[in-house]
């Protein structure tokens, strides 16, 4: 097998011959050069793995054979190396097409797990293998054949990716999706709710700690840093993280290490960053809720994941798949949507998306009778027309923040007509009585 090949541009020679003996040591061969001039002509004449390239040139600026490089035929991983806190430039050559970037001075810690990343991509191109997103983010809209597209895209780098979407419209899946497509498939996808973590123990869950660090820590605990290594870490409605752990994010973010508490010293982190949120990032920004460096920070790459009612095409083929899914898990015979069932569908506006869609129908399975599901199976409310939701302005409040305002209120009134008896109350709106206690949970009307 022959040994991969990587091209290193740095007009220091100390960085250039370091950068030299460490790859060789890992079994991979260099070849060397001071400009960008002569590494297009090198780039030209061989077959190259992976590219390291310095920001400052004699000739010009790395993000230019950053960009010459993905434009070309055959377009390889290329990391930037930055000075010693320049994240704006790092951002900046994300954004260009760059698979990641090293600070200087150079860790070789963090160089070895950045070149090992990189090699697994380009193996992984090599071999072609087919991780299409087609049959597990379903739906032939634009929109959907977007973002599938970019999904595959968003998975060749390392760079961090910002989710955002109402709830129920699929962010968690986006984040496994690029995951799934990326180098780091064959390592652990650490998914966590930000919002779930009590915020005295969130240092704790996210660093780790040793034992003995503080009352309670019996025992040494691993983080959800070190649970993810050389995988991917997916915060959830992390714009539910208190200002106190933004701080310590971001460092870990930019410094690609973490401490551990009761440690001194540092340790290199291997993670791919995805964050998602439906709130709106931008206006917590503003009113100072989220610091405004770590949102540029996770939203290097921003996926938007549609709501349901902007896709009403896909919603046939989406009904179809739940049913079947529903279906097999109540080991009961798979129904059909009638004709009238599968239009009231399509002009419902679905405030839950996805979600949404997949309790009316488990709802659905539950009521209808013979082989059909008709429309009135559905039990779809019509009469969002409360005298007290004001005019949704989006300079104001997300759409997201306004439609649970307007749930909130329909559920307060319900409760109120039917005297907070919980189960009249889910039989009056039409939902089970599960479904209820979720949205009266998630509301905070429990």
């Amino acid at each position: 097998m022959n040994r991969p090949l990587t091209l290193v541009i740095d007009d220091e020679p100390d960085i250039r011959e370091l950068l030299e003996i460490t790859l060789n040591r890992m079994n991979i061969r260099t070849i060397c050069t001071e400009n960008i001039a002569s590494a297009k002509l090198l780039f030209a004449q061989n077959k190259f793995d992976l590219c390291l390239t310095d920001m400052k040139l004699p000739d010009g600026n790395g993000l230019d054979l950053v960009d010459y490089i993905q434009k070309s035929a055959t377009p390889i991983p290329v990391a930037v190396i930055t000075a010693h806190g320049n994240m704006d430039i790092a951002i900046k050559a994300m954004k260009t097409g760059a698979f990641d970037f090293l600070s200087k001075p150079v860790d070789l810690t963090v160089l070895r797990q950045l070149v090992n990343n990189a090699l697994k991509l380009s193996e992984q191109s090599h071999q072609n293998k087919d991780r299409r997103t087609r049959h597990t983010l379903l739906g032939e809209s634009q929109l959907m054949r977007d973002i599938r597209t970019k999904i595959e895209k968003v998975a060749r780098s390392q760079a961090p990716v910002y989710i955002s979407g109402e709830s129920g419209s699929g962010k968690e899946l986006v984040a496994k999706l690029i995951h799934k497509q990326s180098p780091r498939h064959d390592a652990p996808f650490i998914a966590v709710n930000c919002g779930a973590i009590p915020h005295e123990l969130m240092e704790s869950e996210f660093f780790g700690h040793k034992k003995g660090s503080f009352t309670g820590a019996t025992a040494d605990k691993k983080g959800l840093f070190q649970a993810a290594d050389g995988g991917t870490l997916f915060l959830d409605e992390v714009a539910d993280l208190p200002l106190a752990l933004q701080v310590k994010l971001l460092r870990a973010i930019q410094e690609k290490k973490i401490r551990v508490l009761g440690e001194q010293q540092e340790t290199a982190i291997n993670v791919r960053l995805l964050s998602a949120t439906h709130k709106n990032l931008n206006l917590m920004v503003e009113d100072g809720e989220f610091r405004q460096d770590l949102y540029y920070r996770i939203n290097v790459i921003e996926l938007i994941t549609p709501p349901l009612r902007d896709r009403a095409t896909d919603i046939p083929e989406l009904a179809e798949h739940l049913l079947s899914k529903l279906s097999t898990n109540n080991n009961q015979q798979q129904p059909t949507l009638s004709e009238h069932a599968i239009s009231a569908l399509k002009k419902y506006h679905f405030p839950g998306n996805v979600r949404e869609l997949e309790n009316i129908l488990e709802r659905a399975l539950a009521l209808y009778d013979g082989n059909i599901i008709e429309q009135e199976d559905l039990n779809l409310s019509v009469n969002t027309d409360l005298p007290n939701a004001e005019k949704f302005d989006p300079s104001k409040t997300s759409l997201e923040d306004y439609l649970e305002k307007i749930e909130k209120e329909a559920l307060s009134r319900a409760l109120e007509e039917n005297r907070w008896n919980k189960t009249a109350t889910a039989k009056h709106l039409g939902l089970s009585f599960r479904s209820l206690r979720y949205r009266l949970k998630k509301l905070g009307l429990d």
